[in-house]
């Protein structure tokens, strides 16, 4: 096991529809329902992107600004030495140049393995459309959710199973909380990743990411050495400088409401058929200070921030968003148009629940102007040891059965394998069969016997499915052997019962592995061809 890429022996993919696990909005999406055409504007493919670059060019972004900030962000951590970034954010000067832009939230040591997987998607496009369109460039940016307040969610992984969850009593906005009381959970990663291959260096890599006096700052740092080589840029929004760009907006938001009624519309249609994944507020904006991230709400004529004493008349809240507005932060509703104002985007690579909003706000895009970039369902991936996939064809299965759950895939199974018969398929169809010859003759001697003689078929129907399930039942207890391990191999590849790109964490694979989990997963990330991966290692 000298290398991950010496170890993987194929990969496969599903349709979304065959996993079960992804939701009607996703699903209709990838399938270009005709349901959802109004709520977006270009179609996940080539033409779409061809067409979101016209739009783009129509509607330029302030380039100037966007470079300043970034080499100055790079600039103060010590990371502008590294040539591929160097030149992606060069090539941002340029008019030609677009970006693919992915977005999450500072996860403590990245959280969860599809942090890894959008990344990648995002670097993967943007190599496919340079090849497709070598005279304009493509940068791909991973834009940091660094003032996202869920410290629930985002201080916390999965080890081995286990739960790992910093405790700190901090507040406010998670990228600006301090690295300080992480030792314990780096202890932890050390005792179990130590002694595989690449669990030194990695160790290393995490000291000196968490070694930074910001969340935001380690995490900036971890994905950048992690994908510099690809030219990925980490955009950090939390600056004065790039949200100038929003104070129209954001005055709008704050006096007119108007994103709220705009976007409210939208969901109305949205929700006549899927779940509505954001509701907008009447004002869609938090007040960002020090360790406060609370909503501005308004009272009468004066704006209060939700949970503090801070209360600003019109006036001052006006004069306040054109002197600071970096301590005005956008919530789900506004971030998205932040993003897209200050980035020359084309495409955005999110997940189920982002594509979900993100088909919120087409609407919103239009009104104010901004170019609605094609919204491309991330990449997914099962990993699978070869050990399990053995097991799973010693049972003579695929590995897609196991998307089903246990019982269903256990029901099957002693279907196909008993050396009874505990299913009464036959019984049922000719029962049913005779019930309906019986209407026929009960019939012709009184057209009121048809309804009793249907009720009393459908009685001997269910009798017999009752029988049947009483039998599989009887007949599954000589089946222990086979549960045991179908629980046991289910539980490894779903853990928690979901995705496991939804649970566990990249550090155990990179700690075997090295960068060459980063290089196959990227080999193996489609474009724009949306299928649920399964990788075989």
């Amino acid at each position: 096991m000298s290398n991950f890429s010496s170890q993987i022996q194929t990969s496969q993919q599903l349709s979304y529809e065959r996993t079960g696990l992804f939701s009607d909005i996703v699903l209709d999406y990838v399938n270009a329902s005709e349901r959802l055409r109004t709520f977006y504007q270009h179609p996940v493919s080539w033409a779409g992107l061809e067409a979101a670059m016209k739009a783009r060019d129509a509607a330029p972004v302030d380039r100037l600004t966007l470079v300043k900030a970034l080499e100055s962000q790079y600039a103060a951590a010590g990371l502008n030495d590294a040539a591929e970034v160097k030149k992606s954010i060069e090539l941002l000067g340029k008019s030609s140049t677009y970006t693919v832009c992915t977005a999450h939230q500072p996860n403590l040591f990245t959280g969860y393995l599809y942090f890894i997987y959008k990344i990648l998607h995002a670097i993967k496009l943007a190599t496919e459309l340079k090849n497709r369109y070598p005279d304009s460039d493509f940068v791909p940016v991973f834009y940091m959710g660094s003032e996202d307040a869920d410290l629930e969610e985002l201080g916390k992984i999965w080890l081995s199973g286990d739960k790992l969850v910093w405790n700190t009593n901090q507040t406010g906005a998670v990228g600006r909380m301090q690295t300080r009381g992480l030792d314990p959970l780096l202890q932890r990663i050390h005792g179990e990743l130590s002694v595989l291959p690449n669990g030194p260096a990695l160790l290393d890599l995490l000291k000196r990411a968490y070694s930074r006096p910001a969340i935001q700052d380690a995490t900036f740092y971890l994905v950048h050495e992690l994908f510099k080589s690809y030219g990925l840029i980490v955009l950090i929004a939390d600056q004065p400088d790039l949200k100038k760009a929003m104070v129209p907006v954001f005055e709008d938001d704050l006096f007119n409401h108007r994103p709220s009624a705009i976007v409210k519309e939208t969901t109305t249609r949205l929700g006549e058929h899927y779940k509505v994944q954001a509701n907008p507020r009447e004002i869609n904006l938090f007040y960002l200070e020090g360790d406060i991230r609370n909503r501005i709400e308004r009272q009468g004529e004066d704006f209060v921030v939700v949970d503090t004493d801070l209360r600003f008349t019109a006036e001052e809240i006006r004069s306040l968003l054109k002197e600071h507005p970096e301590r005005f932060s956008p919530n789900v509703i506004l971030r998205g148009l932040y993003q897209e104002s200050i980035l020359p985007n084309i495409a955005f690579i999110g997940g189920g629940g982002e594509l979900a909003y993100w088909l919120e706000l087409k609407d919103l895009f239009i009104h104010y102007k901004v170019p609605y970039p094609v919204q491309v369902l991330r990449n997914s991936f099962l990993l699978v040891k070869e050990a399990a996939l053995e097991k799973i064809e010693a049972m003579d299965l695929e590995l897609a059965d196991f998307f089903k759950p246990v019982d269903k895939l256990l029901n099957e199974l002693v279907k196909r394998d008993s050396a009874t018969q505990v299913h009464l398929t036959n019984e049922i169809r000719d029962t049913t069969a005779f019930y309906k010859h019986v209407q026929g003759v009960a019939g012709a001697i009184d057209k009121s016997l048809v309804a009793h003689v249907e009720s009393l078929g459908k009685r001997a129907v269910k009798q017999l499915q009752e029988l049947e399930k009483k039998m599989l039942r009887a007949e599954k207890r000589k089946f222990s052997d086979q549960k045991r391990q179908l629980e046991t191999i289910r539980a490894a590849l779903f853990p928690n019962n979901g995705l496991q790109e939804r649970v566990e964490n990249f550090l155990p694979y990179y700690a075997q592995y090295g960068q060459a989990f980063i290089e196959r997963l990227y080999a193996e990330s489609p474009a724009l061809d949306q299928k649920f991966g399964i990788l075989i290692w």
